[in-house]
């Protein structure tokens, strides 16, 4: 799947894609807290936890971005004068230094 591909989805199928993320991150979970897990769920449940994590992580910075735009205070960690630090980790979708509104 490319980028374009990406862009034609609906905030509705991302929204369940998000969902069914979360209910097959809890169902593994429970097979390994059963320890009825197979390599493979175990294998499975760390992706699918850096996924949470990252997408975590990118709204986090979404809202703090916002928040600093609007006038507000919220804790961003620049690495220059623009660039924020969570960027290097998969937190924010662009390099793009934060446009502040005039």
């Amino acid at each position: 799947m490319n980028l374009e591909d990406r862009k034609k989805r609906s905030p509705e199928a991302l929204c369940t894609i998000g969902k069914v993320t979360l209910e097959k991150l809890e169902s593994i979970a429970s097979k390994i807290r059963d320890d009825v897990a197979t390599e493979a769920d175990r294998l499975n449940h760390e992706i699918l936890r850096e996924i949470v994590a990252l997408a975590s992580n990118r709204v986090s910075v979404d809202e703090n971005e916002s928040t600093v735009i609007n006038g507000g205070n919220a804790w961003t960690e620049r690495t220059a004068s623009h660039y924020p630090h969570i960027r290097l980790h998969g937190g924010a979708l662009e390099d793009d230094p934060l446009k502040m509104k005039i």
